[in-house]
């Protein structure tokens, strides 16, 4: 038997509402996906002739280290969508490209899957040539789309969609101070049939954390302080939460197979490495890695309809 002091005070309280265990069970984690090409795509600013007249007039003489810390975000944000295709993956392919080179990318890389990754300027500093041309590709293209944070706002807009604060003002009205949604945090499941979802109906499915299979409540990382108002036309609402009811939005009409998510999903495998040992959290934000392997399948099975 165990010594006294070593057995575990199981009367003591957890603070977290499920799972009421001291321990987290080690989990391997397996590449189910034989083969995949997909395109990511860097939605921040790199270079002056990506700006607007507006960026340029308010930035002034502070141009070149904000375009040096977007290109440094865009490069962190872009590994960490490739290292989730990478240990997803048996066979990945992947190319990066910018915003603004996604229409010839798409035509001669030949993608199974577009994954976008998140912004941090607001789009009226975008050039407005790089946003109408997005318009344009986005709602025609066929290929499976995954948009993350500030491309789903991006999205939002190229379907007619409405970004505010989450204070609900202009985003010009508030450019600094802005009330944020940052760190982990629970959006709530609105339509666990879509399968993207797949497997949180069954209790005995593994893939799944309790909170998700019990209530329907995803743990994932949020980092925005803009957010989309309802829903653009033929979109369906996914998952939502209390400070931004956007958290999570799929287009499954017109051939299209379009999700978008406000929070960041392609964090799961960056928290996964700076864990000092695998027998602790498998990761934080396992909840999102669940959700990019699922889309990835989705995407290879997408057959296009007219």
């Amino acid at each position: 038997m165990l010594d006294a002091a070593l057995k575990p005070n199981v009367s003591e309280e957890l603070p977290f509402p499920y799972n009421k265990r001291t321990f987290c069970r080690y989990e391997p984690i397996e590449k189910g996906i034989d083969h995949a090409r997909v395109l990511i795509v860097s939605c921040l600013l790199r270079y002056e002739s990506d700006m607007s007249d507006l960026a340029r007039k308010e930035w002034a003489d502070s141009i070149e280290s904000k375009l040096r810390f977007e290109r440094f975000v865009g490069g962190l944000a872009c590994d960490n969508i490739a290292r989730n295709v990478q240990r997803l993956v048996k066979q990945p392919k992947t190319l990066t490209v910018h915003l603004s080179e996604i229409a010839d990318a798409v035509r001669d890389f030949k993608p199974d899957a577009i994954v976008m990754s998140g912004t941090y300027q607001d789009f009226d500093y975008y050039d407005p040539g790089h946003i109408e041309a997005f318009r344009s590709f986005i709602t025609a293209n066929r290929i499976p789309v995954l948009a993350i944070c500030g491309s789903h706002q991006l999205v939002a807009l190229a379907f007619g969609g409405t970004l505010k604060t989450l204070d609900n003002l202009e985003p010009a009205e508030k450019r600094t101070g802005r009330v944020v949604e940052y760190q982990y945090r629970f959006v709530k499941i609105l339509d666990t049939t879509d399968p993207i979802f797949a497997g949180t109906e069954d209790e005995h499915s593994g893939v799944w954390q309790d909170y998700t299979k019990e209530d329907d409540i995803l743990r994932v990382w949020q980092n925005h302080g803009i957010q989309v108002v309802g829903l653009p036309d033929e979109f369906k609402l996914l998952a939502t939460s209390y400070l931004c009811k956007n958290q999570m939005m799929v287009k499954s009409t017109d051939g299209q197979l379009i999700y978008t998510v406000q929070f960041h999903l392609e964090k799961s495998f960056e928290d996964w490495s700076k864990n000092p040992t695998r027998w602790e959290h498998p990761n934080e934000s396992r909840d999102g890695r669940v959700l990019f392997e699922n889309f990835l399948k989705l995407a290879l099975d997408h057959k296009p309809r007219d």
